[in-house]
């Protein structure tokens, strides 16, 4: 596994982004396809990239005022998976 750790200065951020950027994309595309679910990228510039996975805002109201079961995942997660059982409900995050 390849080690990944956080950028500190934004710039030398944006760089990295800017490679990985199409292929994200392109990653972020295929279950839009394959699965039929909707999918959208965010930066921390505040930049949103879109394509053709669907209406990005009716897509963020979807996910603002989702009242089901929502899966988590962090950083710590994408490094250690969690197990197929760790959901966490909606009312854990008021």
């Amino acid at each position: 596994m390849i080690k990944t750790d956080h950028i500190q200065d934004e710039r030398n951020r944006a760089v990295p982004f800017t490679k990985r950027k199409t292929g994200l994309l392109k990653k972020a595309r295929e279950p839009s396809i394959l699965c039929d679910c909707e999918t959208a990228v965010h930066n921390t510039n505040g930049r949103c990239f879109e394509f053709a996975s669907g209406d990005t805002s009716r897509t963020l109201t979807r996910f603002a005022t989702f009242q089901g079961t929502v899966e988590l995942r962090g950083l710590a997660e994408v490094r250690h998976p969690p197990t197929p059982a760790a959901a966490v409900s909606d009312a854990a995050h008021d």
